[in-house]
C-alpha cells in the first residue's frame, strides 16, 4: 500500500463516518472515569497533562489528587517552595517536568496575572507544553479546534484509515496530525479530543483491540484486511541504555551525607547519597577493592555495615541499576565536595528518585552483612 493515503480511502464520507460514530460511542458507551475528566479550569487541565507526560493514568491519579488538594489554584502552586513540590512529585520520575511546571506557574502568576492563557499560541509558548498539551488546554477549557495527536490518537487512525506510514517518522507526523484536524468537529473539540483518546485506552488497544464491540469495525481499514496487529508502524526501536550505580550512604553517628543533583541528567533536582557510576556490573567485593570506592572514603577509617541486592528501576530510553553500601567513618570526609550531613531522622523530608525510596521503604531488610 501507498504510505500516502488514497483519494478512495481517505474522502470525506469516511471522515464523517469516523467523527460521527466515535462521538457516538462516547455519548453511549464511553463510562472511562478520571478526575480531571470534563474539568473546565485550563490550570486543572494543564497539570493533568503535565502529570501524564510519560506517565500511566493510573499512576497520575493519585498525584493529581495530591496537588490539586496541596496546590488548588495556579497562583499556590507558584508560590510554594521548590523542595515542596519535588517532594510532592517524588516517585513520578521525568523531573524536568516538575521543574518547567514550576516556571510556567510562577510565569503565568506573574506576566498573566494568574489568569492561564486562553489563545493555543500562547499556551505553547510556556515552558514544558508542546503542540499536544497545547491542544489538550485549548479544546478542553475554551473549545477551540485544535485535535491532540499522541499515541493513542494515531493508533486509532492508523488502524481506521489502514495507514502504514511509520507514526514516528516526520512524514507520517504531519499526516497524522493533518488526519486528526480533518475529523475534528468544530463545534465539539473537546469533547472528540476526549472520545478519541479514551477510545484508544479501551478498545482501539495497544494489544487485545476490542474490534468485534467496535463501532468502527465496518469501515475500518484494518480490521477489514485483517491488519490490525500490524497497525501502526514504527520505524525506530529504542535501544535502552544500562547504567550501574553503587551509593555509598556513609553515616557518622546519627548524620549521613547527601546531596542535590545538578546537571542535565536523569533525577535532576533529587537528592542522593553518594553516587558513584561505574561502566559495568561489578560485584560489591571487587568494587570494594577498585580506586574509585577507595578514592571516595579516602584515608579515612572506616566499616562496612551492609550490602544491599540489586535494584532496578526501568526509564524510557535507560534502565538503572543501584546497589547501597552503608559505611560508617568516625570522622567527617572532607573531600565530598557538594554533600552535606544531614539527620537521619530528616532523611524522608527530603525528594528521592524512586529507586533510592524503593531501598527505603524496604527498610534495609534486604540488605546483607558483609
Amino acid at each position: 500500500m501507498n504510505t500516502f493515503i488514497s483519494k478512495e480511502l481517505y474522502q470525506r464520507e469516511q471522515k464523517i463516518y469516523f467523527t460521527r460514530h466515535l462521538l457516538k460511542w462516547n455519548e453511549l458507551v464511553n463510562k472511562r472515569q478520571m478526575p480531571w475528566k470534563g474539568e473546565k479550569d485550563p490550570y486543572k487541565i494543564w497539570l493533568s497533562e503535565i502529570i501524564l507526560q510519560q506517565t500511566r493514568v493510573e499512576q497520575g491519579w493519585a498525584y493529581y489528587e495530591k496537588f490539586i488538594k496541596a496546590f488548588p489554584s495556579i497562583q499556590k502552586l507558584a508560590k510554594a517552595a521548590d523542595e515542596k513540590v519535588f517532594k510532592l512529585w517524588e516517585g513520578l520520575g521525568y523531573y524536568s517536568r516538575c521543574k518547567n511546571l514550576l516556571a510556567t506557574a510562577r510565569k503565568i502568576s506573574t506576566e498573566y496575572k494568574g489568569k492561564f492563557p486562553d489563545s493555543y499560541e500562547e499556551i505553547v509558548a510556556l515552558k514544558g507544553v508542546g503542540p499536544y498539551t497545547a491542544a489538550a488546554i485549548a479544546s478542553f477549557a475554551y473549545n477551540l479546534p485544535y485535535a491532540v495527536v499522541d499515541g493513542n490518537v494515531m493508533r486509532v487512525l492508523s488502524r481506521y484509515f489502514g495507514m502504514e506510514t511509520p507514526v514516528d517518522s516526520t512524514q507520517g507526523k504531519k499526516i497524522f496530525q493533518q488526519i486528526a484536524a480533518d475529523c475534528l468537529p468544530g463545534n465539539k473539540a473537546g469533547i472528540y479530543n476526549q472520545a478519541i483518546m479514551d477510545f484508544g485506552a479501551t478498545v482501539c488497544k495497544p494489544q487485545n483491540p476490542i474490534c468485534k464491540e467496535c463501532l468502527l469495525k465496518k469501515k475500518c481499514i484494518a480490521f477489514g484486511k485483517g491488519k490490525v496487529s500490524e497497525l501502526p508502524v514504527k520505524e525506530k526501536s529504542i535501544q535502552k541504555k544500562e547504567r550501574w550505580f553503587y551509593f555509598l550512604v556513609i553515616q557518622i553517628k546519627d548524620k549521613v551525607y547527601v546531596k542535590k543533583r545538578e546537571g542535565k541528567d536523569v533525577w535532576e533536582n533529587l537528592y542522593e547519597y553518594v553516587t558513584l557510576e561505574i561502566q559495568s556490573q561489578m560485584d560489591a567485593a571487587t568494587f570494594i577493592k577498585s580506586p574509585v570506592f577507595k578514592k571516595s572514603i579516602g584515608s579515612r577509617t572506616f566499616e562496612i555495615k551492609s550490602i544491599s541486592k540489586i535494584y532496578r528501576q526501568l526509564l524510557s530510553h535507560q534502565t538503572i541499576y543501584g546497589r547501597f553500601i552503608t559505611i560508617t567513618v568516625s570522622k567527617p570526609l572532607k573531600h565530598l565536595k557538594g554533600y552535606v550531613l544531614a539527620d537521619k531522622n530528616d532523611i524522608k523530608q527530603f525528594a528521592f528518585p524512586r529507586l533510592i525510596n524503593n531501598w527505603h521503604e524496604d527498610g534495609h531488610k534486604d540488605s546483607v552483612l558483609f
